[in-house]
């Protein structure tokens, strides 16, 4: 991920992060500041799931493709941190 590019365009994306991971609060967002590893940490604390799938899901998000809605590779994203999160539960 480039963290340059997260750090710089943050106000623009802050509230495309709040989209997708409405969990976060606007103070959560505030204090992020684009630093992604500190997105990364808010999202797994948030969600509870691990972290290399937080890592994963903030790829995904930041990367150019996901310009595009590709509602399929989220999910199945989002299938992993489920799976994850149940067998940690378990």
């Amino acid at each position: 991920m480039n963290s340059d590019r997260l750090k710089g365009k943050w106000k623009q994306v802050k509230g495309s992060a709040k989209e997708r991971w409405g969990k976060l609060t606007d103070d959560d967002l505030d204090v992020i500041d684009g630093q992604s590893e500190q997105l990364i940490g808010k999202i797994q604390e948030r969600y509870g799931i691990v972290r290399e799938a937080a890592q994963e899901q903030v790829d995904e998000w930041n990367s150019p493709a996901s310009a595009e809605p590709d509602f399929d590779r989220r999910r199945r994203a989002s299938d992993r941190a489920e799976v994850e999160k149940n067998r940690r539960a378990s």
